[in-house]
């Protein structure tokens, strides 16, 4: 049998180069073809596994011409650069390094704190310029100041303590943070409007998502203290860029430091040009050993699988064997849409995951089944987690995991997966089965009985069982140019709860949720995206 062979297409250390080779695999480094999307879709389709940065884009017109293509690895943690639909389409299997360059991250961001608290690069080029302006730059003190964390996983806990190290006080928000995690780290878990209330300087450490979008935007911006300072080495578009210019420009921001942009490369920005503005280009995880970690770590990774087929860190997969997936592949879909339904309802922090399984699929492996599920209900927060680091991910935030089996159903279903999220504000829970034609259906909301397939666009409205409701919903979504594609509903009782899960072609405003909860009937009504 042929050995596996693996295209690297951007700047990879060495080390792994050598790596593949001691493990057997040929190795092709083109360290410059990443960037000719026309040369790399005429050759993908030679290799087995194709090794990456963040300068090659995996588009789906490559893919279409990755014939052999098995494994993409990324070294390092976003890939946003690859269309993972279309890679998960063709079976191919997308992984990433997402711890390899956490300290890395981590230091820089501790590095921009220290070039705001003393000006740093604005006194650097006076004084290269010949200048002596040794009045000009008064700079503050780190020691005793009060360090606002937003987002307190791997990346944030890490600052937080080496802030705690220059003897900072150090508050944390993150709805995922349990009391004693935050007590393990020396930090004190707040509210948003508390850390912006109290904070002197905030540090931004969360992915992108629609819910952390421009966490810092006008409106909170002017709810911190007056001469807060800034520091933003997560994603851009966490933070509003032009409001935080207008906050500059009047005083109330006293300095902000980004490495990370909406635009990028960014050539312009709001924030170029102010004289208290510290920017590098997207550095955080750009040392010698962070590029060493990542590299050695994807190329063992991508060795594994085309050798031995064990997954490890995939993006669009669990860990499961090739025997396994086509049994799985359909209840892995359940478990990740049930769990994602119930995450996107959820906004106070989480204190537990429970998933029961009833039937068939009791007796499966269900270990895949649970990182899906838990990985459904994280993923609205926490965009970079996937199938194989959730478990860890939720260990690591205090929230505790349970499996339920009982291998006699109880319902009217071979198989059945119930997931109920235990939040502090109230539990939440829906079940699913999958049906003879393999898809996934929602069946159990609340214990009100529905049948709902998932769609991409859906409206989730919980209402009472009374006379009018379903017209008045129906007229606005008509009157709204929103076209219905499915429509179900569910009530415990005549007159009592009721609930109507609607899949719609087009996502769902802000402003059409309003109005829909303005109808008498409606308790609650909610946008869910699959």
């Amino acid at each position: 049998m042929p050995a596996p062979r693996v295209l690297i297409s951007d700047a990879l250390s060495p080390a792994a180069v050598q790596i593949f080779k001691d493990r057997g695999i040929e190795v092709d480094f083109q360290p410059d073809l990443g960037k000719d999307k026309d040369k790399l879709a005429a050759i993908i389709g030679e290799y087995d596994g194709l090794a990456i940065r963040s300068a090659t884009k995996v588009t789906a017109k490559i893919l279409e011409q990755a014939k052999n293509l098995k494994v993409i690895g990324r070294a390092g943690i976003g890939v946003d650069n690859v269309e993972i639909p279309a890679a998960t389409a063709k079976g191919i299997i997308v992984m990433n390094t997402p711890f390899g360059n956490s300290i890395t991250t981590a230091e820089h961001a501790i590095a921009m704190m220290f070039a705001l608290a003393r000006q740093i690069p604005q006194a650097d080029a006076s004084t290269q310029a010949g200048k002596w302006e040794k009045n000009r730059f008064m700079g503050v003190e780190l020691t005793g100041k009060v360090l606002g964390v937003i987002g307190c996983g791997n990346i944030g806990s890490i600052v937080a303590d080496r802030a705690i190290g220059l003897r900072m006080k150090v508050i944390a928000y993150d709805p995922f943070l349990s009391p004693e995690r935050a007590v393990e780290l020396g930090v004190e878990k707040v509210e948003l409007d508390d850390l912006l209330r109290r904070a002197d300087i905030i540090t931004l450490h969360v992915p992108m998502t629609e819910k952390t979008k421009n966490v810092l935007s006008a409106e909170n911006i002017a709810k911190t203290k007056r001469g807060v300072r800034i520091v933003n080495c997560a994603r851009g578009g966490l933070v509003d860029e032009v409001a935080l210019r207008a906050a500059l420009d009047s005083g109330h921001v006293a300095g902000a430091a980004f490495d990370v942009f909406v635009e990028e490369p960014a050539t312009s920005n709001p924030l170029f040009g102010h004289p208290n503005v510290v920017c590098t280009p997207h550095l955080g995880a750009a040392t010698t050993e962070a590029q060493e970690n990542v590299a050695l770590q994807v190329a063992e990774q991508m060795s594994d699988y085309l050798l031995q087929g064990a997954i490890q860190n995939a993006v669009n997969f669990p860990s499961i064997t090739a025997e396994e997936a086509p049994r799985l592949k359909p209840f892995v879909a359940l478990a990740e849409k049930l769990g994602s339904f119930l995450g996107q309802l959820t906004e106070a922090p989480i204190k537990g995951i429970r998933i029961e399984y009833e039937g068939n699929v009791a007796e499966m492996n269900t270990r895949a089944l649970t990182s899906a599920a838990v990985t459904g209900v994280l993923r609205p927060f926490l965009q970079d987690i996937n199938m194989v680091s959730a478990p860890l991910v939720a260990r690591d935030r205090g929230i505790m995991v349970e499996e339920v089996k009982r291998e006699n159903a109880a319902r009217d279903y071979e198989s059945f997966i119930r997931i109920v999220v235990d939040a502090e504000d109230m539990p939440r829970h829906a079940g699913g089965t999958v049906f003879q034609d393999g898809k996934p259906r929602v069946v159990d909301i609340r214990d009100i009985a529905v049948d709902a397939e998932f769609a991409p666009h859906m409206i989730y409205v919980r209402n009472d069982d009374k006379p009018g409701f379903i017209g008045r919903f129906g007229t606005l979504l008509g009157e709204s140019g929103v076209n219905v594609a499915t429509f179900a509903l569910g009530r415990d009782k005549p007159g009592g709860d009721a609930i109507c899960f609607v899949s719609v072609d087009e996502p769902v405003s802000d402003e059409l949720l309003r109005r829909i909860e303005e109808i008498p009937q409606v308790k609650r009504a909610r946008a869910v995206r699959f």
